[in-house]
């Protein structure tokens, strides 16, 4: 039998309503109601516990139907979802109907055996009566895009009107892509959240637009006044039909207890949180220390000083470094993280850039240094504390927890000003971290082998901490009690990130059911691991090769782990980071060596040293360029530094030696480039011979093809080489001409955009009419949308982050050739990335 769910500020109220829904069918159909708080002087207001608990109570695999009355009844369901398994969530239905008549509606349907979707459509029609009778067009009521031009007195000014449909409304991501796609246009744009009957602010300002507070099913409204204000505002609208390429079930939601709860073991000294990111943990405490964030306070440094400039002018240049150095740490820290745990989650600190480029903040710095002679450190505190007060007061907890990355980027400008250099959270042995809080970038850092767990007095499970700490897979809980900061370094501590609790110095008893549970987890994973492990191959019986890109001897453990069946890409700049001179060739080689002993004769692809656009390094002469992704990067640097390509070749060489390893060159635009390094490579080839040292006389070689230009002359290419592999991060950004790295224009280098389809299918032909076998690495290959794409187009073996492998193996499982070739002819036919996506997932739902 379904469920009805009624989510209201007032307990009476919905009391009322469940009262008067019961009269209607005599207790046939199952109610809940999940109403006010526990506060008996401000009793109004709603709690996603209660919310969960009451789905729990009446839930069923027929499904359940929520309906809620205002505001943050929204926030407070779509939070309780996440506290359901995946497969229960799927059962869930969030209904915007009217609550009273909506919920009479529902429970005459339910009770007369109508399936959910049915019992949905009763209780969104329930309106129509009343309108009818009333003689009112009921068209208010339909949660549709509309779109209506608004007359004004210059002809460049239009207007849309659209309703916001993603899960999470324009929360950090989205709001960067919607930033960045507004700050592309010559025409002023402004928007406005009509739902909440906001004034209108500048689209280009990520924190005016944050602070609408738009959320799922709020209808906003968006100007465009300029000579492209037509193309702006189609721009715009795509991306919200889109969905912003998210996915309706949240990637980032938490990990929560499932709906019957089996009892946890308890000891005397405990204390109960928030679950945000699930696993087991026992391991001793480690205190950070660093000083907590706190509505008044924008920095961990001294409160700044007050004092007069007497040259304004240098002042502000002064702040105008400031904030490209953090521009620059911050892009770094988004590289990283891109590496670990994927473009999606990375996509955190989009949102920081914007933040440093937003117009109305730098506006306001450099009138208050210029008009008032302030220095830099207290102008831009001010105008932290001013932003952060404005999302402290919006109504909207969720909007409310990104005062964390307001208060994480100020710090980090104001470190950048005083000239105090950056650090990490730094635990030299397994520890649960126990802190006030965490900021992002803090958490982006961490060490998933050294921090077991996260425990923080500050927080929720929507933090963008919580999101970074589930994607790195620590057992996390925030919204402790204060009082776990007195705890003692060294003390043992056990915490259940499902649960929510932690224990100090745990009881045996308590131990062994934790283990249990850990065991128990462990032994799911395995399984999933274990299917990951097998071949992958279609229904059909078609193979394709599943690889891992990697950046040190740990992923490549991980890989194995996930069920990689190689290495596709050793990212070997990891090796030249953080250090001030370039990795002898006995250091590399050692690396090279523990990588190939993990893989065990699995093949391992090495790029050689890419460094350039996103990724500087100081002490080889890589500085910053005015375009660094067209500059002197990848196999162009290498080229003109032939001593550091000849000790990484002869590293890779002597590896090479009773392994399965190849070599692959990065940014190869022509063959005279390629057949420069193959020249290197044979001078290398030859010393090591005439000094008696062994290595594979037959080792492969590839390139990258990720330029335009390697595309369209990879008949020639295929000539020089054993192998191409398509770089679709670089490959994407090159056609569309758009950086990826840059927020205001990353939404275009979307590699599933038919241009860039079209470009991976020629490779794959010209390259299997050579000979040659065809690969690819790049994000897109994490998509699970993009297999039956990727399968379709030909590619012999993808590569991928090393967590996404399980997916990808599963979605090939259920696919065939025939079904993925049909998928991919359309596919290019079509004219951008969205309308693929529509036509994969209509295909997938299909199967």
């Amino acid at each position: 039998m379904i469920g009805i769910v009624i989510v209201s500020h007032s307990k009476r109220l919905a009391e009322g309503v469940r009262e008067l829904a019961v009269q209607m069918v005599q207790n046939h159909v199952p109610i809940a109601v999940a109403a006010g708080i526990d506060d008996p002087a401000n009793p109004l207001g709603t709690d996603a516990i209660q919310v969960y608990e009451a789905i729990a109570s009446v839930y069923s695999d027929d499904g359940v139907l929520v309906l809620m009355d205002l505001g943050s009844a929204l926030m407070s369901a779509e939070m309780a979802l996440e506290f359901l398994p995946n497969e229960q969530q799927q059962q869930i239905h969030l209904c915007a109907a009217p609550l009273v008549e909506g919920a009479i509606a529902a429970v005459v349907a339910a009770a007369a055996g109508n399936n959910i979707q049915q019992v949905i459509a009763e209780a969104q029609g329930a309106l129509v009566a009343k309108a009818t009778q009333l003689g009112l067009d009921d068209s208010h009521s339909s949660l549709v895009i509309r779109e209506q031009p608004m007359i004004h007195d210059t002809p460049h000014t239009n207007e849309i009107r659209l309703i916001v449909s993603n899960r999470f409304g324009l929360h950090a991501r989205p709001a960067a892509q919607f930033v960045g796609c507004a700050a592309r246009f010559q025409s002023q744009i402004k928007v406005k959240n009509t739902t909440k009957a906001s004034e209108f602010v500048r689209a280009d300002s990520i924190n005016q637009v944050a602070m609408l507070g738009v959320r799922q099913g709020d209808e906003i409204v968006i100007t465009a006044t300029g000579t492209d204000a037509e193309a702006a505002l189609a721009a715009l609208q795509t991306l919200f039909t889109t969905n912003f390429g998210e996915d309706s079930n949240s990637p980032h939601a938490p990990v929560s207890p499932p709906l019957h709860v089996p009892p946890s073991p308890l000891s005397p000294t405990s204390f109960q949180g928030i679950p945000a990111s699930a696993g087991v943990a026992i391991a001793p405490c480690f205190r950070y220390r660093k000083t907590p964030i706190s509505w008044n306070q924008t920095t961990s440094l001294e409160e700044v000083q007050h004092y007069h400039v007497d040259n304004p002018n240098n002042e502000w240049q002064r702040l105008r470094t400031a904030l490209h150095t953090a521009q620059q740490e911050i892009q770094t820290l988004l590289s990283h993280s891109s590496i670990q745990i994927g473009d999606a989650e990375a996509a955190i600190f989009d949102a920081h850039l914007l933040f440093l480029a937003d117009p109305t903040l730098l506006e306001t710095s450099q009138q208050r240094i210029l008009n008032q002679h302030l220095n830099a450190e207290a102008v831009w505190q001010g105008v932290i504390n001013e932003v952060a007060n404005n999302y402290r007061h919006l109504d909207d907890p969720y909007l409310q927890e990104r005062i964390a990355d307001v208060v994480d980027v100020g710090q980090r400008v104001l470190r950048v000003l005083s000239g105090t250099p950056m650090t990490i959270v730094d635990v030299s042995q397994p520890a649960i971290l126990v802190a006030a809080d965490l900021t992002p970038s803090d958490t982006a850092s961490l060490d998933p082998t050294r921090v077991l767990g996260i425990c923080i007095t500050a927080g929720s499970a929507t933090s963008h901490t919580a999101i970074l700490a589930r994607s790195l897979g620590i057992p996390a809980i925030v919204g402790l009690p204060p009082e776990i900061l007195q705890l003692n370094d060294g003390t043992q501590l056990a915490i259940d990130g499902e649960m929510g609790r932690v224990w100090v110095q745990p009881e045996a008893e308590t131990l062994v059911a934790l283990q249990a549970k850990r065991d128990a987890q462990h032994a799911t994973q395995q399984q999933i691991i274990n299917i990951a492990h097998q071949p992958c191959m279609t229904r059909d019986r078609h193979r394709i090769n599943v690889f891992a890109n990697v950046s040190s001897v740990h992923d490549t453990q991980q890989a194995v782990n996930f069920g990689a069946e190689g290495v596709g890409l050793l990212r070997t700049e990891f090796l030249y980071l953080n250090r001030t001179t370039a990795p002898t060739e006995e250091q590399q080689l050692e690396v090279y060596q523990a990588i190939a002993q993990i893989l065990d004769h699995r093949p391992l692809i090495i790029r050689t040293l890419d460094v350039g656009g996103d990724k500087s390094i100081p002490y080889l002469g890589v500085g910053v360029e005015t375009n660094p992704f067209l500059g002197w990067r990848g196999i162009r640097f290498c080229l003109d530094h032939p001593q550091v390509l000849k000790t990484q070749l002869r590293a890779i060489l002597r590896a090479s030696l009773h392994h399965h390893i190849k070599i692959m060159f990065p940014m190869i635009a022509t063959v005279t480039e390629i057949q420069a390094a193959k020249a290197i490579l044979a001078q290398v080839q030859a010393e090591l011979r005439q000094a008696g040292i062994g290595f594979d006389e037959d080792i492969e070689i590839g390139i990258m093809v990720e330029v335009p230009s390697a595309v369209t002359i990879a008949d020639q290419l295929a000539r020089e080489v054993d192998f191409f592999s398509i770089g679709t991060n670089d490959l994407s950004q090159y056609i569309m001409a758009a950086d990826r790295t840059n927020p205001k224009v990353a939404n275009l280098t979307d590699a599933l955009h038919p241009a860039v389809l079209r470009m991976i299918q020629q490779t794959v032909e010209v390259g299997h009419a050579a000979g040659i076998w065809v690969g690819l690495c790049g994000e897109i290959a994490a998509d699970p949308l993009a297999a039956p794409i990727l399968l379709g187009l030909g590619l012999d073996e993808v590569s991928l982050n090393p967590q996404a492998i399980p997916g990808f193996k599963n979605a090939i499982v259920q696919l065939t050739i025939p079904k993925v070739q049909a998928i991919v002819t359309a596919a290019l036919q079509q004219d951008s990335a969205a309308k693929v996506r529509e036509i994969v997932n209509d295909d997938l739902h299909l199967i």
